[in-house]
């Protein structure tokens, strides 16, 4: 487990050095997740406000293409998505609410579950048991 600890927290070190500006970014995907210690996470996906995206392509013109009208950013395992490719319809307020964790901005779980059930993929299936789960567990902690 503490591999998987020093792995995440490495990743998440290279993420803070780009200094992306407060309330224009939000961790999603996996990050969530691993941000909590649910599981083991490989890669970061971030998705910026389209404005932001436009300055990082001039900074980081090399670009990786998924398909034709999709582009993202891929700095090592950190994978900068455009608000405007991803399924978030209102960027500015998923950031606002999202949670912020060891200084840095994660989607709410319940927020990651609506895009995962989206995204429709068997890994994705399999990340919503888990977030399930893992709430189910925080809430009879609380009672």
């Amino acid at each position: 487990m503490k591999i998987f600890i020093d792995e995440f927290q490495k990743l998440l070190t290279e993420f803070k050095e780009l200094n992306l500006p407060e309330g224009k970014y939000v961790i999603y995907g996996s990050g969530p997740l691993g941000v909590r210690g649910i599981r083991k996470v490989h890669d970061l996906d971030v998705v910026v406000a389209d404005d932001l995206y436009q300055k990082l392509v001039k900074k980081y013109p090399k670009q990786e293409k998924r398909d034709e009208r999709k582009r993202f950013i891929k700095l090592g395992k950190i994978e900068i998505i455009p608000a405007s490719h991803s399924l978030i319809k209102n960027i500015k307020k998923t950031i606002s609410k999202a949670d912020t964790i060891d200084g840095l901005k994660f989607v709410k779980l319940e927020d990651l579950i609506k895009w995962k059930k989206k995204m429709g993929r068997p890994k994705d299936f399999e990340d919503v048991k888990l977030i399930k789960n893992y709430l189910k567990r925080r809430k009879k902690r609380r009672i």
